[in-house]
């Protein structure tokens, strides 16, 4: 099959795009076009526009913007292939000739959609009749209302080895031994997969029924059994829901990724529609990848058990080389014992709707992972930590999310592992009680150490930004990386600012310098003398020539962290002490104290980065 632009061009032609959204959005004339609040994302006043003549709609709101076929695959989460073929068919347009084979495996696969569409109405008629009474009370037990299981197409299977067989006998055994739905040992006669089961139809994401899976009535092993993969299920592709929580997703902007069937069906029946479940697996790299089509930050809401903690953390690993900017993943814990479906049972939707509302982040779950892992009262057990912290940022491809995960693991750290003289803010003796007199912020916590000392409001550390400046001179190919940040430090220091501007022409100019080649580049420019002055000076051993790339990285972006950090907030403490000296509030109070604890947090920071680097002299030293 070829799919032509021009076929593509004619079919979007002959697509009236207003009455293919009007569909399922309300739309309002607007001149020569249409609008409504956008299904893509929450709004109350209409952004959102349909242009019939030029075959698009877009959003000024949150930027959605496509065609016909965009369409059906963002709003109705088709993949390409299907939305086309719903749009041909309605177009009254023909799809171009398959090859013969191609034709042949397309024949066969409408014979196996159309069998298991069959076995999906006799399950449900099963369940119906005399003999679902079992089944039917399982899920009035589980509060499952007959609308909800209408809504899912429940059913349920007898205990018979047969009657499945002869319902849909006129498909002949080996197509539904193909599709699933009956077994076959050896050269015995085939007999149906599911007996005894309350049947749930398993859904693409055109809502055709491609499988099944059957949990036991009463007691039996395996509580669950699914379909064997088959030319329509693929387990480690499929998620189930996936056809009804795409569009609820649209208008929730999230999704929600539970354990198993009757946790979806359970949440949607209290409102969340968009809940997809795996399909007895862990996350596979493509069920993540059908996610990241609905949403940039799925929320993985698994069991409060060990077992769903442990698939919560192995999600957590396997989407770790796939992140980018702005796709990542939060989890939400449920209390112990209890899963999704025992939560909305017991303590309704609002219950659920709290844990929504404060989510885990990716990296906040790793963190707490690993540090739980095993005990950290040793040095060998932190080194441990550490290394295994570093393992994990290692997985990720992205290089700039790589990067932020290893400073934040590496500030996770600092935190936890400080001395808690150091963690904690010191009693002010010359702080009074709220309400009464003036209060000057004391001088830094770090204050003590000589790479603090050059700190001040409106100014960076002249100390610090020289330790910065010589650790890209010994290291030029970290220049590119903060050109941005380096470029704003022109502004900051009329003498420093001259050596960091000619660092970012230099380095725009020839990204292959090595340290030698630029300080005779430097040199040309008059640097000579205070470049080899940085070079030759101890700056607290800052990057030092030699030293592994992978620390130098780390060290550098922690120290311009800190460096372009530190005046801001000095600057806001001093706008916030300002504003408490002539109107007193506990609003403003609190804002002054937050920002003295991150202005001695941004200490704490130099002060172990500037501890780490003589280490590492140290040990040098002593190793040579």
């Amino acid at each position: 099959m070829a799919l032509t632009p021009q076929f593509l061009d004619e079919l979007r032609s002959r697509t009236l795009l207003s009455s293919l959204i009007g569909r399922t959005t309300k739309l309002q004339k607007a001149g020569r076009e249409w609008r409504a609040c956008c299904p893509f994302h929450n709004e109350k006043s209409p952004s959102f526009y349909v242009n019939d003549d030029k075959a698009f709609y877009h959003c000024f709101g949150c930027g959605a913007h496509g065609d016909a076929i965009r369409w059906m695959t963002d709003q109705r989460g088709l993949p390409f292939i299907d939305a086309v073929k719903e749009l041909v068919q309605a177009a009254g347009m023909e799809m171009p000739a398959l090859d013969p084979r191609s034709a042949e495996k397309a024949e066969r696969a409408k014979g196996l959609h159309e069998a298991c569409a069959d076995a999906a109405a006799w399950f449900t008629e099963q369940l119906n009749g005399i003999a679902g009474a079992e089944a039917r009370a399982v899920l009035e037990k589980r509060g499952i209302k007959a609308e909800t299981a209408k809504a899912f197409s429940l059913g349920f299977a007898p205990d018979s080895r047969g009657k499945l067989k002869t319902a849909l006998k006129e498909y002949g055994d080996p197509l539904l031994i193909e599709a699933g739905m009956l077994i076959k040992v050896d050269d015995k006669e085939p007999y149906d997969r599911f007996r005894g089961r309350l049947m749930i139809p398993i859904r693409d994401p055109r809502g055709r029924t491609i499988a099944f899976g059957g949990r036991v009535i009463g007691e039996g092993e395996p509580k669950y059994l699914n379909s064997p993969e088959t030319p329509l299920f693929d387990k480690g592709r499929s998620l189930y829901n996936l056809d009804r929580a795409a569009p609820a997703s649209r208008k929730s902007g999230r999704v929600l990724v539970v354990e198993g069937y009757m946790d979806v069906i359970a949440l949607a029946q209290a409102g969340f529609g968009e809940t997809v479940a795996p399909l007895g697996t862990a996350l596979t790299e493509m069920q993540l990848e059908r996610l990241w089509r609905l949403v940039d930050v799925p929320i993985l809401c698994f069991d409060g058990d060990s077992a769903g903690q442990k698939a919560a953390i192995r999600a957590a690993q396997r989407a770790l080389p796939l992140l980018g900017h702005g796709r990542s993943l939060s989890f939400v814990t449920l209390p112990a014992g209890q899963d999704p479906d025992d939560l909305v049972r017991t303590k309704g939707a609002q219950a659920f709707e709290a844990l929504l509302a404060k989510p885990e982040s990716l990296v906040s779950r790793l963190w707490e992972h690993e540090k739980a892992a095993e005990p950290l009262d040793t040095p060998e057990q932190k080194a441990g930590l550490k290394q295994r912290l570093n393992d994990l940022a290692a997985t990720i491809t992205d290089p700039n999310v790589r990067q932020e995960y290893n400073s934040d693991f590496r500030d996770r750290a600092y935190k936890h592992f400080s001395p808690k003289r150091e963690q904690q803010a010191p009693r002010q003796q010359n702080m009074p009680r709220r309400g009464t007199g003036k209060w000057a912020p004391p001088a830094p916590a770090g204050g003590h150490h000589p790479a603090a000392q050059g700190i001040r409001a409106g100014g960076i550390d002249r100390v610090l930004g020289k330790a910065v400046l010589a650790g890209l001179i010994r290291h030029p190919v970290e220049i590119a990386r903060h050109v941005e940040v380096l470029g704003a430090l022109q502004k900051a220091d009329a003498v420093l600012g001259q050596l960091f501007e000619a660092l970012v022409n230099v380095a725009l100019k020839d990204r292959a310098l090595d340290s030698e080649r630029l300080v005779t580049i430097l040199g040309t420019s008059g640097f000579d003398d205070i470049a080899t002055d940085l070079l030759r000076a101890d700056r607290s051993s800052l990057a030092p020539k030699g030293a592994d790339a992978e620390q130098v990285r780390a060290d550098l972006d922690e120290a311009i962290h800190i460096l372009v950090a530190r005046p801001e907030v000095d600057a806001l403490l001093a706008a916030a002490t300002a504003e408490l000296g002539t109107n007193y509030s506990d609003e403003a109070f609190e804002r002054q104290m937050s920002l003295v604890r991150e202005q001695q947090a941004l200490d704490v920071r130099l002060a172990n980065l500037v501890q780490s680097n003589e280490d590492a002299k140290a040990l040098g030293t002593e190793g040579s």
